[in-house]
């Protein structure tokens, strides 16, 4: 058995967000064994979002913010969160109570 990098570690749980929810970049980062690996994160999705077909657009930063700006993918990325039923506040954050992924536990 092979250990995965923690690249492919972070590939696997984006892949595993559902549609309508969201995840933090600082919450994959833990999940995939390094909590203070956030900015990998955001750098991983810039480079193996299209590469790898992840839903990129469900990490957002650890406010409910989308972390892009609006002329760089910002306005799609809240468009295609709110067609999956992703709800924004009117300053543009959303509501972690309710829309963060909260994986089961892995037996």
């Amino acid at each position: 058995m092979t250990r995965q990098t923690f690249t492919e570690r972070l590939i696997e749980l984006i892949r595993r967000i559902p549609a309508g929810k969201v995840a933090t970049y600082g919450q994959i980062a833990a999940m995939a064994g390094n909590p203070r690996a956030a900015r990998q994160v955001a750098r991983a999705l810039h480079a193996c979002s299209q590469k790898e077909g992840l839903p990129w657009h469900r990490v957002v930063n650890r406010e409910g913010r989308i972390a892009l700006e609006t002329y760089a993918g910002g306005a799609e990325q809240k468009r295609l969160l709110e067609n999956e039923g992703v709800e924004f506040d009117p300053a543009g954050v959303i509501d972690l109570d309710v829309f963060l992924w909260r994986p089961e536990p892995e037996r």
